[in-house]
């Protein structure tokens, strides 16, 4: 299903924990957080607010914590 960005929370360099927000998303006018899966470093931010995504669109890239 195709979403469209409407919150990014997050920018390159961010540290983030398991559970933080990364970006909320609206489909069929409802809104879906996202969330961090995993603690890391978000490396980099591939999509904007306005943005339409689907399934597999990578929004933003994590580096793992050491």
């Amino acid at each position: 299903m195709q979403a469209t960005v409407v919150k990014i929370a997050v920018q390159p360099g961010d540290s983030v924990v398991t559970g933080d927000l990364i970006c909320v998303l609206e489909a069929m006018k409802m809104e879906q957080p996202i969330q961090a899966h995993r603690d890391g470093t978000i490396a980099s931010v591939e999509a904007v607010i306005g943005d339409t995504v689907s399934a597999g669109h990578v929004i933003v890239t994590f580096e793992p914590q050491g």
